[in-house]
């Protein structure tokens, strides 16, 4: 036996990221990772960012890239990425929170939002959205026709992903 004292092992971070989704998640976040690591080389960089925002139409600075990345203690490989986003997820209000918050603008309770009352409420209500951040919202907000289907809209903000309407 060594001289080393027997002792706790330190936490590493991320070592069972895995298990804090599900496959169908880790399939999903698999799929955007390799969007974003545009040179395939398995680390997510800046210039994977900035190539990726420019494939969106927007280019972004070298300041705003680096405050992007620095959300990561050590370069972004895939298990990193999830323990990102895992941690982004987690740092969400809990599912009871939202779903009542949302239920405050349903007032027929079918689970659906209209536009124009959800964007008034995010407009005048807690830490107000801009016009842009609502339009960023919409275009992945699961829509019933011209309304949010705040239920499902929930489930994505917490879980990622989307989710089949509930009957």
């Amino acid at each position: 036996m060594s001289g080393k004292k027997a002792g706790k092992k330190p936490n590493r971070s991320g070592s069972n990221v895995f298990a804090n989704f599900d496959q169908q998640q880790i399939q999903e976040f698999k799929e955007a990772f390799t969007i974003i690591d545009q040179n395939r080389d398995g680390i997510i960089d800046a210039n994977d960012l900035k190539e990726t925002w420019a494939s969106l139409g927007s280019m972004k600075d070298d300041n705003t890239l680096a405050e992007m990345l620095k959300d990561a203690p050590g370069p972004i490989n895939f298990t990193m990425f999830l323990t990102v986003m895992g941690d982004k997820l987690a740092d969400t209000d809990s599912e009871d929170v939202l779903n009542s918050a949302f239920l405050t603008l349903d007032e027929t309770h079918c689970g659906l939002i209209s536009k124009e009352c959800l964007s008034s409420a995010l407009k005048q209500l807690g830490d107000r959205f801009t016009d842009d951040e609502i339009a960023q919202m919409y275009e992945v907000a699961p829509m019933k026709d011209k309304d949010v289907d705040w239920k499902r809209f929930v489930k994505l903000i917490k879980y990622g992903g989307d989710f089949e309407e509930e009957n």
